[in-house]
């Protein structure tokens, strides 16, 4: 059975007169990668604040690794490493400068182990260059080097791919699935940036308005009860009338409908009476944005 790394149960948040969480809960297991994703003033990083005992909570309770984050701090956060906004680094050193000032706080980092995650996040031919020279994208992997020097099994990073280039998310995607697999490591993922989120993580939780509205596996998120299909037919002038589903039509052959696939045997036959041929039948997979909406009633992320 997977390891539980991090554990939040109904965690509420009040600030002022304002209550920010109401209830708030998933798990998270090591060697998934979760996905946090909502709107702005759902609750994202409130929730993060707790998670890391920047910010009381008013009720609930955050575990990590067995210890509650309230009642024994420095237990629960010893095997965490996060990156909050952008990482925190002193353009004028190197890189490798940079990791040994992490270095000095945990007396059990040693050389051999900066060396190891030098080569972990791919940054060995300019580990020894000024950071001031680095893109965005080998910043953000020197952040993830740093914040993974203490052998964390948990990682919390919040906009990881903000300002990034497609080659500096590639490459920051690539890292963080390696260390979820190879390292074992359960990676907590904030974002808005929910084509990336897809592509990253194998779990999503959906937060709104301060309570959370699924927590499930990516797949599982798309496959909605009702999928689309896209019909290809020799003619769609009257397909309205021949059919009772949700349908966008697309040209003068091509329609898209929302039903079970059950429901599919049925469409055919109401078509082929209606002498109207029908070619192809494609299954269109939900995005994750098209889920989330869903979700969320039609609430963007912006």
């Amino acid at each position: 059975m997977e390891n539980l790394v991090l554990s939040c149960k109904d965690l509420y948040k009040k600030l002022g007169k304002k209550q920010i969480l109401k209830g708030v809960s998933f798990d998270l297991y090591e060697g998934d990668i979760l996905g946090f994703i909502g709107p702005n003033g759902a609750g994202k990083t409130t929730t993060i604040k707790l998670i890391l005992g920047l910010q009381g909570i008013n009720s609930g309770k955050v575990t990590i690794n067995g210890y509650d984050i309230k009642n024994n701090f420095t237990k629960a956060i010893k095997r965490v490493g996060a990156i909050i906004e952008n990482p925190d680094l002193y353009m004028y050193l190197t890189g490798y400068k940079n990791l040994e000032l992490v270095a000095n706080m945990y007396p059990e980092v040693t050389k051999q182990r900066i060396d190891e995650v030098v080569k972990l996040v791919k940054l060995e031919k300019r580990i020894n260059d000024k950071v001031s020279k680095y893109s965005l994208g080998m910043r953000q992997r020197l952040g993830v080097a740093q914040a993974i020097l203490h052998n964390p099994n948990l990682l919390i990073l919040d906009e990881p791919t903000n300002g990034l280039d497609p080659e500096g998310i590639k490459d920051l995607r690539e890292l963080l699935k390696n260390l979820a697999k190879k390292e074992k490591m359960a990676i907590f993922i904030s974002s808005h940036n929910l084509s990336e989120i897809e592509s990253l993580c194998n779990k999503v939780c959906i937060i709104q308005n301060g309570e959370v509205v699924e927590t499930e596996d990516i797949l599982k998120v798309k496959s909605e009860s009702q999928t689309h299909y896209e019909i290809t037919v020799d003619n769609t002038e009257n397909i309205n009338k021949y059919l009772s589903y949700p349908i966008e039509i697309k040209d003068n052959s091509k329609f898209s409908v929302s039903v079970t696939r059950e429901q599919i045997p049925q469409i055919v036959k109401t078509l082929v009476n209606k002498e109207i041929k029908v070619y192809e039948i494609h299954e269109i997979q939900m995005s994750l944005e098209d889920a989330f909406l869903k979700k969320t009633g039609g609430n963007t992320i912006d």
